[in-house]
């Protein structure tokens, strides 16, 4: 068996969350890789929209394993809140749910080193969600960091302070005071270890390659988004992880050889978080009823994203990072409202010249967009779940990308709901 990876090609908050969820009957293990708390993945099924941050989007599912893998940075208090607000839903979450021993801990003294890097940064800020995703990920490969399998040590607590100390060296150096938040907040990680004892904390990577040589089939779920890679996103305004398909192997544990079916996901639109390059970003009227039509606000922090038309050069060039065999477009529901719809098909060089390549610093490098337009559908999907059955206009669109993108758009969502869904797959893919 082949390990199939679903990911986002934009700037994050595509809606994989919806679609491992409708994926996920397919498969026995879903699994996310990397990431941390600051990734909210959104379900929307019976009327009740679920917002998970670190839990894999499979937890629904009752007969599926669901796998915090090595790659996550784990916030112990997070899990606890999540798993609490899950309480009423009646999940086997301890049969369910395993942990990576050997995934990073967000200790409290990681968030406040998050804020205290950022203020520190001024107007050159990053944008980040101050969750202390950076702080665990420099830990981890600073070689100081706690992993999940740290807090079954009986000298965990030491452990613990002897890192929280160097953090407040680092924290008075930048003068940041955190003498009236941080009792409360260790107060409140200790409860959460405590509380994550009793959960199946397991060498993740041994359990997904025996489900793989019993032949069962895994979904590998990626955070955030490509544009968003440490390596090859738009640094440095990008996440701490390795966002793309590479991501699975590493924060999994599975060899390269193994990765079978790679899902790309990618809005009819883009959207981004917080600072950083942008070249299709729509900073007028049409941006914004854009943002009030998707309800495009951040399902962590809350924050409005920018929003702007859709980019395919930076498509291009996360698809070919990525290996992507199929294309799952989101949100297309949110276009319903415009009579002219606009692709950036190339970006304009300062010297007046076209490409269609990502420059190596969008921040240096300024690009025009160069639009293609298309006549809008301006009507609702509501109901449509058969392709042949959607506005010739939106079939133009998808055929434009199809041709554009050399790959099959095989779903497309129309709404937030698992069952606003139309399927172009073909019958032999997944199995299905």
């Amino acid at each position: 068996m082949k390990v199939d990876v679903l990911l986002g090609l934009q700037w994050g908050d595509e809606g994989k969350g919806k679609i491992v969820d409708v994926l996920a009957p397919r498969y026995q293990v879903v699994a996310r890789f990397q990431g941390g708390p600051n990734a909210g993945h959104t379900l929307e099924f019976d009327g009740i929209k679920h917002v998970l941050h670190q839990i894999p989007s499979g937890i629904f599912r009752s007969d599926i394993q669901n796998i915090i893998g090595n790659g996550v940075v784990l916030d112990p208090i997070v899990f606890k809140r999540e798993i609490e607000n899950l309480a009423k839903y009646n999940l086997d979450l301890i049969s369910n749910l395993f942990v990576s021993k050997k995934a990073s801990l967000i200790l409290p003294t990681h968030s406040l080193l998050d804020a205290a890097y950022e203020r520190s940064k001024g107007d050159s800020k990053i944008g980040s969600t101050l969750r202390g995703i950076g702080p665990a990920y420099q830990d981890k490969v600073a070689r100081l960091g706690l992993r999940v399998g740290d807090v079954l040590s009986p000298r965990f607590a030491e452990k613990y302070q002897k890192l929280v100390d160097a953090h407040k060296a680092i924290l008075d150096y930048y003068s940041f005071d955190y003498s009236a938040v941080l009792p409360q907040s260790e107060e409140n990680f200790f409860a959460a270890i405590e509380f994550m004892r009793q959960f199946k904390l397991v060498n993740s990577e041994y359990i997904v390659n025996d489900a793989l040589a019993a032949g069962k089939t895994v979904l590998a779920e990626g955070a955030q988004g490509s544009l968003l890679d440490i390596d090859f996103g738009s640094y440095p305004f990008v996440t701490s992880s390795t966002t793309m398909t590479a991501g699975a192997s590493t924060g999994l544990g599975i060899a390269p050889r193994q990765i079978g079916e790679v899902f790309g996901i990618f809005k009819a639109y883009c959207t981004r978080v917080g600072s950083g390059p942008f070249p299709t970003e729509l900073m007028d009227e049409t941006g914004e009823k854009m943002r009030q039509e998707g309800r495009e606000f951040g399902a962590t922090t809350g924050r409005p994203r920018r929003c702007g038309w859709l980019d395919l050069p930076a498509l291009k060039y996360a698809i070919m990072i990525n290996g992507v065999t199929q294309l799952i477009m989101m949100k297309v529901d949110v276009l319903n409202i415009f009579d002219t719809i606009k692709i950036c098909t190339h970006y304009r060089l300062a010297d007046g010249s076209l490409t269609e390549q990502l420059p190596y610093d969008l921040c240096d490098e300024a690009v025009e967009p160069v639009y293609t337009e298309f006549k809008g559908w301006s009507q609702s999907l509501e109901g449509i779940h058969d392709f042949d059955a959607v506005p010739q206009e939106l079939i133009a669109y998808v055929k434009f990308l199809e041709e554009e993108l050399k790959l099959p758009i095989t779903f497309i969502s129309t709404g937030p709901d698992r069952q606003e869904l139309i399927s172009r797959e073909a019958p032999a893919l997944l199995g299905a």
